[in-house]
């Protein structure tokens, strides 16, 4: 989906080189045009986690989601086949689908303008009595959609290319982790909802720099010594692969690995039984982040493990919250212009901050 107009702001400047180990300027984490900026040249072209393919199995089905700032609606049509569009009613610009479910049509509640799930206009009221109507152009607005096992991915770029060049190693690496992706059913759908801009959240998720301090819990279980816990980027993802201590107990999965996906998905998998949890980041505002997490377990794993590892992601996830809130706070007061990163044991930081200082300036 191409931007109709093309922003001519330009972020503030980077006093010191990102190549020597300083960060993103502190004003790129709270400036309302920074935000614009971003949704213009990183949210709308790229892939991002939609939800559970569950959802939109039968023909008739459908669920709603978001692309960074983008409203989206998936369908699974008569004809059996897998759609995307932008949830944005051709009219006055309502949102059309709510949630999920199983119907013929998708009507806009303002004016009833009704669509198939192969997104055409059906129905605009009382449009026979304007000339020249034309409701074959009038259609939900495309998009590209695929998925990766249990997950839908959706891209706003509806001339995208293929889902697999973006993962790239992903799907190779999580295949080594013992993880049975098309045994998993989905479990629950968690909101988190953060006061801080989107790239604290992630640059956080993106280094267990802090771990041995932050998280004494997670460390007592994961081994987040640097020469045991590894780090990787290849393309559009950055993974965290981390080692059980030896004294910690195991199940189907004997190592945590933790996997972003460029701009804002993250995979992550549990030590212990078939367990995966998927997040997209939302960035509501510059300073309001929604990290939303689908998780998944496999079909035959007892009611009792799940609780137990929602709970240790949960306290894992809350000490995170009190961290990045801390760092926007911080970051806010602009006293630092620039932090100073350690670019080995956050070498994943470092190649966020970089495709993001490039994609807003590529065209400035």
């Amino acid at each position: 989906m191409a931007t109709e107009t093309q922003t001519t702001y330009a972020p503030p400047p980077v006093p010191r080189p990102l190549e020597d180990g300083w960060t993103l300027p502190a004003s790129w984490y709270s400036e309302p045009a920074v935000l614009e900026l971003e949704r213009e040249r990183i949210f709308t072209s790229a892939w991002q986690y939609a939800g559970p393919a569950e959802h939109v199995i039968e023909p008739g089905s459908y669920f709603a989601s978001v692309a960074g700032h983008i409203p989206v609606v998936v369908t699974r049509a008569r004809d059996g086949e897998l759609r995307g569009f932008v949830n944005v009613c051709r009219h006055r610009g309502h949102v059309v689908a709510e949630g999920a479910g199983c119907r013929a049509t998708l009507q806009c509640p303002y004016h009833a303008w009704t669509y198939e799930l192969d997104g055409r206009l059906r129905r605009a009221p009382r449009s026979e009595r304007e000339p020249g109507f034309d409701a074959s152009s009038l259609s939900l607005l495309p998009l590209s959609v695929d998925t990766w096992g249990p997950f839908v991915f959706v891209n706003p770029d509806p001339e995208a290319g293929p889902l697999l060049d973006a993962l790239g190693p992903l799907p190779e690496l999580v295949a080594r982790s013992g993880l049975d992706l098309d045994g998993l059913r989905h479990h629950s759908h968690v909101p988190w909802e953060q006061e801080v801009n989107w790239k604290v959240a992630l640059e956080n998720y993106l280094e267990c720099y802090h771990c041995p301090v932050a998280h004494p819990g997670f460390s007592k279980v994961i081994d987040v010594d640097p020469d045991a816990y590894r780090l990787s980027v290849e393309g559009l993802v950055s993974s965290q692969v981390g080692p059980l201590r030896e004294e910690a107990a195991a199940g189907d999965i004997d190592s945590s690995q933790y996997h972003f996906v460029w701009p804002n998905t993250t995979v992550n998998i549990s030590p212990g039984p078939q367990n995966v949890s998927i997040e997209r980041w939302v960035p509501l505002g510059p300073h309001l982040t929604v990290e939303a997490t689908d998780y998944f377990f496999g079909a035959d794993v007892p009611p009792s493990r799940i609780e137990e590892s929602i709970a240790w992601d949960t306290q894992v996830a809350t000490e995170d919250v009190a961290l990045v809130n801390a760092v926007q706070r911080g970051l806010d007061s602009r006293a630092v212009e620039q932090g100073r990163l350690m670019p080995e044991s956050e070498q994943l930081v470092a190649a966020f901050q970089r495709r993001v200082h490039d994609s807003l300036l590529e065209r400035a």
